[in-house]
């Protein structure tokens, strides 16, 4: 046991906050386009979340700040390291740059960790017995902390979990769900692949085609009683939800990713056209110095949607004050901004906020 290996266990260990950089520590290959990155703090702290929330990079590609935020893959239960689990996507500018340039013993800054999406939230009110998790591709990332977490606490919960993939060797994590529903004898598992042969299908708990609501009731004939939480690309989740809504399911127990992380970084990697459009109605100007755009946005309105509405697209993923990616400098001007954790006070009182979720009191003029 090295040295630092040995202070983890001797000493006593304060909580990491986001002021301190990650170290990438350990990376694994999961499938041919899937990579798991492994950070731990620059100092000797442990790491305080929920199974299910996200963590938002700050990386610096080709001069330019970029925020990207993904789900954190790993237990809470192991609080001295943490993990993502990245899909390369066609174009991506950040989740390419993390497979090809991001080593071991790199440092990265990062936000703090945040998010609503837990099986630790949202049955708060009501205690679950029984649950359903269901993914898509790289949604696999938050039901997969959510599970490793049960599997750490030892807690026997009745979990079924299905994700479904494109083929068997595009599904993230199966080796380890196994292992998990070996140890667990009330976690079980199904596997469905658009693509997949007569023999993968004749395997244990594996599927071929779509999800629907026959496979459904295959395997988990009592999903009525349980409590759904969905992640996957937007098409998924909407299949899904219309399928339970279908099927009279209470969708007070449906839970759901409200953004897909790789593809909101996905659609703003495009490259879009900058119109310039000119104040014509009520409200407040605001100055886009960047660009050299002036648009208009109502008391009542989002900065963020104002610029959206007026061609202009600015850098932006959860739309809720939680990730920073639209984090900007407000040069001039006041705005009424209610964040959920996706900035630090620090940034606040340097003059940044979130367009997202702020609302102009005045005139505002902006670097982007």
């Amino acid at each position: 046991m090295t040295r630092n290996t040995a202070e983890y266990w001797t000493n006593s260990h304060p909580t990491w906050n986001a002021d301190h950089p990650l170290i990438c520590c350990h990376i694994t290959q999961e499938t041919h386009d899937v990579k798991s990155f492994f950070f731990k703090p620059e100092k000797f702290a442990s790491f305080q979340f929920l199974p299910g929330q996200f963590i938002t990079l700050e990386l610096s590609i080709n001069g330019e700040i970029i925020h990207r935020s993904y789900t954190v893959s790993s237990s809470p239960a192991r609080p001295h390291t943490i993990s993502i689990t990245v899909k390369r996507q066609p174009n991506g500018i950040v989740s390419n740059w993390l497979h090809d340039h991001l080593k071991v013993g790199d440092q990265l800054a990062v936000l703090p960790i945040a998010g609503d999406f837990s099986c630790s939230l949202q049955v708060s009110s009501h205690t679950a017995t029984q649950y359903l998790f269901l993914s898509g591709g790289s949604g696999i990332t938050p039901l997969m902390s959510m599970s490793r977490s049960f599997h750490d606490l030892a807690e026997n919960t009745d979990i079924v979990f299905i994700h479904s993939a494109r083929t068997p060797q595009d599904i993230i994590f199966r080796k380890e769900l196994d292992l998990i529903a070996f140890n667990q004898p009330n976690f079980r598992t199904a596997f469905i692949c658009e693509k997949a042969d007569a023999a993968w299908t004749q395997t244990t708990n594996s599927f071929g085609g779509y999800l629907n609501i026959d496979l459904l009731k295959q395997m988990a004939p009592d999903f009525l009683q349980r409590e759904i939480f969905t992640c996957g690309p937007s098409q998924y989740m909407a299949a899904v939800r219309n399928m339970f809504k279908i099927a009279d399911f209470n969708m007070a127990h449906y839970h759901e990713e409200s953004f897909n992380f790789a593809e909101m970084s996905a659609q703003l990697e495009e490259t879009a056209e900058i119109s310039l459009p000119v104040i014509n109605g009520t409200g407040f100007s605001v100055e886009l110095t960047k660009s050299g755009a002036t648009i208009s946005c109502a008391a009542d309105q989002f900065v963020l949607n104002a610029a959206h509405k007026a061609g202009y697209r600015l850098p932006s993923a959860c739309s809720k004050g939680l990730c920073g990616t639209c984090k900007s400098k407000l040069i001039s001007g006041t705005v009424d901004m209610k964040h959920n954790g996706g900035i630090r006070p620090r940034e606040i009182e340097q003059g940044m906020f979130l367009p997202c979720c702020s609302k102009p009191l005045s005139n505002l003029v902006i670097e982007r």
